[in-house]
């Protein structure tokens, strides 16, 4: 069964554009002049229940539009998504029961509150009973080895610390899709490993589907079967990584997607 199926889905953003200088400015305001980006031109791809995905790009590739409209935030302007068997333009508040998600440059934790007064509170938004609430912090701090900090204002946590209760508040309700984005960046290689482990533990035992975007080679190689390169708004690879590697034999995935950006680039 697929976890998440998208149909030739388009967005295209609007952006006003100014001439330099004080009469671009006094330009822009009589006389405004917009461009169209096409932000996502026509991708489809799908993801099956329990698959670890890197979906990946260089900066402006449309790989955080596609989160967007995958999660309900962004409407699209054509195609057809489904997540879960659930459309998110039509019913995100349904499916944001369904999903997690963590953004490594982006907190949602409360800084001034403890990392057990954030997960209580995350409970309480989805629904969960005080006894459920409780046993799955306790489950989840026990696995991500939260016990000695669980206690102290998330202001005052290390990074690595911070990125691993983002995890569990994103967990907390037991989501069967889990969108990453950037979840190791800043970390050191040590914290990286156990972040990844932490991750793959979690794909194993709960069947959790995820969904996964980074700049770090590390994390989609240590943890993805499958790879979906996105340029320019459009899909321009997806095979599996041991396809990947095995077809360039005297090259690392680093550098075999190093050469397919320049690539594209070039086209």
């Amino acid at each position: 069964m697929q976890a998440i199926r998208v149909e030739n889905l388009s967005k295209t953003f609007r952006v006003k554009r100014k001439e330099k200088g004080m009469r671009g400015s006094v330009k822009a305001i009589f006389h405004p002049q917009t461009e169209e980006i096409r932000a996502v031109n026509g991708v489809s791809f799908s993801v099956a229940e329990g698959e670890m995905l890197a979906f990946i790009g260089p900066n402006g590739a449309g790989k955080s539009t596609t989160i967007k409209m995958l999660t309900g935030i962004l409407y699209p302007d054509g195609g057809r998504v489904e997540v879960l068997g659930v459309d998110p333009t039509k019913k995100r508040r349904q499916l944001a029961y369904q999903i997690g998600t963590v953004f490594g440059q982006k907190e949602q934790l409360w800084t001034h509150l403890t990392p057990y007064d954030n997960f209580r509170f995350f409970g309480a938004i989805y629904d969960l009973t005080e006894r459920e609430t409780e046993a799955r912090i306790e489950e989840l701090s026990e696995r991500f080895a939260l016990k000695e900090f669980i206690d102290t204002p998330v202001r005052n946590l290390s990074l690595g610390q911070r990125i691993r209760c983002e995890m569990v508040a994103a967990l907390i309700h037991k989501p069967k899709v889990l969108f990453l984005d950037e979840p190791t960046i800043g970390l050191d290689p040590v914290v990286k490993e156990n972040v990844r482990e932490l991750i793959r533990q979690m794909n194993r035992e709960e069947h959790t589907t995820v969904f996964l975007t980074s700049h770090d080679v590390g994390d989609i190689e240590k943890l993805c079967r499958r790879i979906i390169i996105v340029n320019d708004g459009q899909i321009v690879l997806d095979d599996s990584v041991e396809h990947l590697k095995s077809h360039y034999l005297e090259h690392s995935l680093e550098e075999i997607i190093v050469e397919i950006y320049k690539a594209q680039e070039e086209d």
